[in-house]
């Protein structure tokens, strides 16, 4: 498959990523959501399109996403229309309903992702791809680099799009001053989540964090601290997929858009994978994050035709 080239209207990569997430609109059928609870005494909402189908894909979301947003709409219509079934799911906190239990959800957060596998997996689904974008895609490298060869055999190949797979210097990176809009968006949204969660329970002391202005001390103050690490440092150090992907053990493809606004350097490690038997990474020049928009395909983007043909490829 050619490369991806964007319109010529969307002549840079603010646009590209922009323009998707503010404008795209995704016809196709409606989800058949579904509550699963969690061994923590919480729980999950997973959305379905769902025809009897033997193969399954599994998409996770990215930072402040929900399974509504277009870019996870697109990729389940696309996988649906070529005969999978599509269990997309929300985060912790992401659905219509804040989640019960103090924590959240975060960039290493692997256990939900594999109480939703083993979800699929009671409905004797035996061909199981998992498709990821940004944080989700991050999520799903580190869950199959944690698992290398112990990988439940139902799961076939994997796709990611966007991932900043070191969290430290992404975090940075998104936080410069040529990004200030999407930091500041993302800030405001967990601040608010934060509130509303300090308004129902304990444990949570939100006095000054209007005056948080980064992700980092964001992820410093309350990211790291509820989900069991030392500081926003070693949160990023545990849960970055860059320490895991050299573990993956089935076909799984990475695609980071040179032009990404959000990647740092290190989130295209060409060094590390050239010589992976299993992990492809392609980084087109254009793309930005978790665009890649296309006119003329009947709505269809150049991230789920690249998507299909990998899993048609390998299933």
């Amino acid at each position: 498959m050619k490369s991806y080239q964007p319109p010529p209207f969307l002549f840079n990569a603010h646009l590209e990523t922009i323009y998707p997430a503010l404008f795209r609109k995704v016809k196709g059928e409606s989800y058949v959501r579904e509550r699963i609870e969690t061994p923590d005494d919480d729980f999950l909402d997973l959305d379905w399109l769902a025809k009897g189908s033997s193969r399954l894909v599994i998409i996770s979301h990215g930072l402040e996403g929900n399974t509504s947003r277009a870019y996870i709409r697109g990729m389940a219509s696309a996988c649906y229309t070529n005969n999978f079934d599509v269990l997309t799911w929300n985060f912790r906190g992401c659905s219509d309903e804040m989640n019960r239990q103090l924590r959240f959800y975060h960039s290493g957060a692997t256990d939900d992702l594999d109480a939703v596998i083993r979800h699929a997996l009671a409905k004797d689904y035996k061909d199981i791809s998992l498709i990821g974008f940004s944080l989700g895609g991050n999520l799903t490298l580190k869950y199959l680099g944690e698992r290398g060869t112990s990988i439940h055999p139902s799961i076939r190949q994997a796709v990611t799009f966007s991932v900043p797979m070191d969290l430290h210097t992404g975090c940075l990176k998104i936080s410069t001053r040529t990004n200030w809009l999407y930091s500041k968006r993302f800030l405001n949204s967990l601040k608010t989540k934060v509130k509303v969660k300090a308004s129902r329970m304990n444990g949570l002391n939100i006095q000054g964090i209007d005056r948080i202005n980064s992700l980092l001390e964001f992820d410093n103050r309350y990211t790291a601290p509820i989900h069991g690490f030392r500081d926003a440092l070693h949160y990023y150090q545990e849960c970055s997929s860059l320490k895991f992907i050299q573990h993956i053990q089935i076909p799984t493809l990475i695609i980071n858009a040179k032009n990404d606004p959000f990647l740092s350097e290190e989130c295209f490690p060409v060094g590390l994978l050239t010589a992976h038997p299993y992990v492809h990474l392609e980084i087109p020049d254009h793309g930005g994050h978790v665009g890649f928009s296309l006119f003329n395909q009947n709505g269809v983007y150049w991230s789920e035709l690249r998507t299909l043909e990998f899993l048609q490829s390998h299933g």
